[in-house]
């Protein structure tokens, strides 16, 4: 019954909270770096392509 009452949180906000509360934070480098590398597979696909190549 507990578990019902509780609001359900995204995966997000409990994976934010699983690394404040463990003290994870050599973890942020490496999602900074995945989420930079999935924007770019996503822009990819646009037709941003030259100005991604401009800065590489």
């Amino acid at each position: 019954m507990a578990a019902k009452e509780q609001a359900e949180v995204g995966f997000f906000r409990e994976f934010w909270g699983f690394l404040r509360d463990n003290k994870k934070w050599s973890l942020r480098p490496i999602l900074i770096v995945l989420v930079l590398f999935s924007v770019l597979i996503i822009l990819s696909g646009t037709g941003l392509v030259p100005l991604i190549y401009t800065l590489f």
